[in-house]
């Protein structure tokens, strides 16, 4: 293959996404496909030391909007360092969270306004999309639930169960008003099952 493509993971805490993008990313690795694995916040050294100041659970007096704004500035790096670089070299880029993580959690979830997300959003990706969106699909209970055993919850995953039904409405929204190139999977399944639907969903569309 030539062309890269850009790929991205999306679904509430509890979801699965990191577990499932690390699966597929072996698995492609494995029969040899061109392939980067990433995540946001992070992925580059500067948005990683951003993303460590997020989710840090000392954090807890970090304004909403200082929270979106580092979101976008974490993006912007990890773009232009990281995501454009694979890309523009014919690598498939598959990717924990983008810009629809930052408009379910902080245009939902801290209610600061659709729009003013999009905004910061658009200054730092300039139009940049992804060619594909799988969305993990698991309501916000279930999805706590899942991390009721991890002893390292960052600063959003120890959030209330109303911020996290927010996140999940909002994430509804996205989906109700997205169509294209946007593809969700049952993330109540198990692990095995979420893997071999979403490498099927991406081979079907990069070959």
């Amino acid at each position: 293959m030539n062309k890269g493509c850009f790929i991205v993971f999306e679904g509430p805490d509890g979801s699965g996404k990191s577990t499932v993008s690390q699966a597929v990313y072996d698995k492609l690795k494995a029969e040899d496909w061109a392939v980067v694995l990433t995540r946001e916040p992070g992925g580059s050294r500067i948005a990683e030391e951003i993303r460590r100041l997020i989710l840090d659970p000392q954090n807890i007096e970090m304004d909403a909007r200082t929270e979106a704004l580092l979101y976008a500035a974490s993006r912007r790096q990890h773009l232009v360092e990281k995501i454009l670089p694979a890309v523009q070299a014919g690598k498939i880029v598959i990717c924990d969270r983008f810009v629809d993580s930052s408009l379910a959690y902080q245009a939902y979830g801290r209610e600061i306004g659709l729009q003013a997300v999009i905004d910061i959003n658009e200054f730092a990706i300039e139009g940049y999309y992804p060619d594909l969106t799988i969305f993990l699909n698991i309501d916000a209970e279930t999805g706590l639930k899942r991390l009721a055993n991890r002893k390292d919850l960052d600063r959003l995953d120890q959030e209330s169960l109303q911020f996290h039904q927010k996140v999940f409405a909002g994430y509804q929204q996205i989906l109700a008003n997205t169509k294209q190139n946007y593809i969700v999977v049952d993330a109540s399944q198990s692990i095995e099952a979420v893997v071999t639907a979403s490498l099927q969903i991406i081979k079907e569309f990069v070959l």
